[in-house]
């Protein structure tokens, strides 16, 4: 068994796993193995049936790559929803903040929220502070995340894989469990192996 465990009140939660990113201004990004690892985590949770909702940003800010009317709003190869998977349609950073994500969770029974996507530093970062804050016990798979290299707003740049280390030891200090994806699925594994058989009539 894994020392890391959660049960069926766990909700997925990809954020912004979005064509847009692809476009500029959006530069150079860190880990290269951030849409293996998304996937293999909506492949374990579907398998699962665990609750699953998905949330797309549809930026309001003009000519932005990620408005509704942007061909970049759109989602990367394999992070779709499926047909009857929920979405949630956001314009700022946190995922809570003018959409239906709270209500929807409350009604599910969740208390526990996986956190993946783009990028680690803004929106990932947002949400999971925010879902902290309402109560949530909030985990974030870090090596399912990527985010930016970064002007310092002083003539030089600071690396995606320092603003991710930075950020995630950060979440880690006081809002989130950190984890890498393989810890997910098998903490996913652990609690599905738990879970009483079915009774035979």
């Amino acid at each position: 068994m894994s020392t890391f465990a959660f049960d069926r009140r766990a909700a997925l939660i990809p954020i912004d796993v979005q064509r847009g990113f692809d476009y500029p201004p959006w530069g150079r990004r860190d880990n290269p193995r951030m849409e293996r690892h998304g996937r293999a985590l909506l492949d374990a949770w579907r398998r699962a049936g665990w609750p699953l909702i998905h949330v797309r940003h549809d930026s309001v800010v003009p000519g932005s790559s990620l408005s509704p009317a942007h061909p970049g709003n759109a989602f990367r190869d394999g992070f779709e929803p499926l047909p009857g998977e929920p979405l949630v349609s956001k314009s700022v950073n946190a995922a809570f903040i003018g959409t239906d994500l709270d209500l929807r969770l409350r009604r599910l029974g969740v208390g526990c929220l996986v956190l993946f996507g783009i990028s680690t530093d803004m929106c990932v970062s947002t949400t999971a502070r925010v879902a902290a804050n309402l109560g949530y016990r909030t985990i974030v798979v870090g090596d399912a995340c990527q985010c930016f290299d970064l002007d310092d707003g002083a003539g030089g740049l600071i690396r995606a894989e320092e603003i991710a280390r930075a950020h995630l030891a950060t979440l880690r200090a006081e809002f989130a469990e950190v984890v890498d994806t393989t810890d997910v699925i098998a903490a996913l594994d652990d609690a599905l192996a738990a879970e009483p058989s079915p009774a035979i009539a």
